[in-house]
């Protein structure tokens, strides 16, 4: 009997199956479609246009494939919305809403939309383990930054701000402060796709590096504070993840300086404001929240009704009064509590309180003991301080609420076991 050592032929990497594009291409196509950077350039940005039918029909694709998505992991999903109660309280509530409605014709449609932008983000959580989901969000927020860059560069009438901030850039958005709240979520979720994919980091990196300077071209001093607190996030994530004592140097000074800009703001906000190139009233935001406030003590347990206020009509109705009491008309509450408060009562907005607690204690955790906070946490982060500002909470047919239902539900919904490879002899006998 002879001892034969190897050679042994390498194990090839394994390719990806044409289902696998298929699917993936699909994920991307629906995270473009709720990005909504598409209606601008169709529309022209006219408000009359933005909930016409042609629009409402052209977020079909999008519903379609969450189905598909939900279809191939029909299991993993159901899974999901059962570790995810206050979800699926939060939207039923919203549903149930239409009962009282003001506008109920409109809350029954766009409870509709909300639904299936819910799944959606279900769908992609059931459906792709950490490391992919993490390069469909990138791969979707790379071509939404190259078509910017274009429109930024080539059609400036599309790309550029006139009227208002004349020269700041808007990309594919009707605003600048859209423009860079979304490259500012690119940049944590490109950055984060190439930590969690390293053999394809050369191409996030540059992604993120684009979106990082679209940011700046855009002018919005908020979102660049939210893309330093997020890379700040994925900073924390990388050093806990060096080992036991980076964790908790780490940890520690993410608690100090959680507690310095507290106080900064506490004790010196005008000069905050000031470097910011803010007034007091946060350019009209706290005359809205005021107004707002007064309409919610008129119905504070059941609201008007999911998405019901802002496109109403009345003369005497709620938005009339804001209207008045602001001194200027808005298109949402610029807060995505007191919107939660407005639109659904004191129900809604304890559904939404819960369900964000539970995915902060989720990525806490995970802070600790999954490499997906890499996605996770930064995100949170960013989207966390711009529900400050602006109403992008349980928000229909918006890729926003997709990515943030994506990973709460996937913080509860671990990657499924990769199957055990069979191991290699170190000798054959011949």
């Amino acid at each position: 009997m002879t001892v034969v050592s190897g050679p042994f032929p390498r194990a090839r990497p394994a390719r990806w199956s044409v289902a696998e594009v298929v699917t993936f291409a699909l994920a991307v196509l629906m995270v473009l479609i709720y990005s909504q950077g598409w209606e601008t350039p169709l529309t022209g940005g006219g408000d009359e246009t933005a909930d016409s039918d042609l629009i409402r029909t052209l977020f079909l694709p999008a519903y379609a494939a969450g189905i598909a998505l939900m279809a191939l992991t029909p299991w993993r999903t159901i899974q999901g919305l059962l570790r995810q109660p206050f979800l699926v309280a939060l939207v039923l509530i919203a549903a149930a809403s239409a009962l009282w409605s003001v506008s109920p014709d409109q809350t029954e449609r766009r409870i509709f939309a909300l639904i299936f932008t819910t799944l959606g983000g279900v769908a992609l959580a059931a459906r792709y383990s950490w490391a992919r989901l993490a390069e469909v969000l990138a791969a979707a927020f790379a071509i939404l930054a190259l078509a910017s860059l274009f429109a930024g560069l080539f059609l400036p009438s599309l790309g550029r701000m006139s009227d208002i901030f004349p020269g700041a850039w808007r990309g594919i958005w009707p605003e600048k402060n859209t423009f860079g709240g979304n490259m500012a979520f690119g940049v944590a979720i490109c950055a984060a796709a190439a930590l969690l994919n390293p053999k394809r980091a050369g191409v996030w990196w540059t992604a993120a590096l684009l979106s990082f300077l679209l940011v700046l071209m855009s002018t919005s001093k908020t979102s660049l504070v939210s893309l330093l607190l997020g890379a700040g996030a994925l900073g924390l994530v990388w050093a806990v993840r060096r080992g036991p004592v980076m964790g908790v140097a780490a940890t520690w000074s993410a608690v100090v300086g959680l507690g310095l800009v507290a106080a900064v703001m506490f004790f010196a906000s005008d000069y905050v404001f000031g470097l910011l190139g803010k007034d007091a009233t946060l350019t009209g935001r706290t005359q809205i929240w005021s107004a707002v406030m007064r309409q919610i003590d008129e119905r504070p347990w059941q609201g008007f009704g999911y998405a019901a206020i802002w496109d109403e009509t009345d003369n005497w109705g709620p938005l009339a009064w804001i209207t008045h009491d602001a001194g200027f008309r808005a298109h949402h509450a610029h807060n995505s509590w007191l919107e939660q408060w407005l639109s659904i009562g004191v129900p809604g907005l304890a559904a939404w309180t819960a369900f964000y607690l539970q995915t902060l204690v989720a990525n806490v955790v995970a802070l600790y003991r999954q490499a997906g906070a890499y996605l996770a946490l930064p995100f949170f982060v960013v989207y966390s301080l711009m529900t400050l500002t602006e109403s992008i909470a349980v928000v229909y047919n918006d890729m926003r609420w997709v990515i943030f239902v994506a990973l709460a539900v996937k913080l509860s919904l671990p990657d499924p076991a990769a199957p055990a490879l069979p191991k290699r002899p170190k000798y054959a006998l011949a």
